[in-house]
């Protein structure tokens, strides 16, 4: 992908939902809603503090998020649908059980 998102905006790729419930019915296209779970693409650098200081954001490329249902701006790029939004409109990161062993 050849796009840089600027200051504290990030590039997220929605993750399919599931499509059967857990009761094995499978549910049609038009009756899903838009997930709010995705994957970090890309980051920009950071917003300026007071100061003039550049934040590093929080997250990464490859982080999976979570955030609003009507949060960010969609776009079309290289033939994917992506969310651009800012950093402030992700509620937090999905960390895996694999990894929070390892941490402890």
């Amino acid at each position: 992908m050849k796009f840089r998102p600027l200051h504290d905006r990030v590039v997220v790729r929605r993750l399919d939902s599931e499509e059967k419930t857990k009761g094995g019915i499978i549910i049609p296209d038009t009756a899903k809603e838009k997930p709010q779970e995705g994957e970090v693409v890309a980051v920009g650098p950071g917003a300026r503090d007071d100061n003039g200081k550049i934040v590093a954001p929080d997250v990464k490329v490859g982080d999976r998020v979570l955030f609003g249902k009507w949060s960010g701006t969609e776009v079309k790029i290289d033939g994917q649908d992506l969310l651009i939004m800012k950093e402030s409109d992700i509620m937090g990161v999905i960390e895996s059980t694999a990894q929070s062993r390892k941490a402890a």
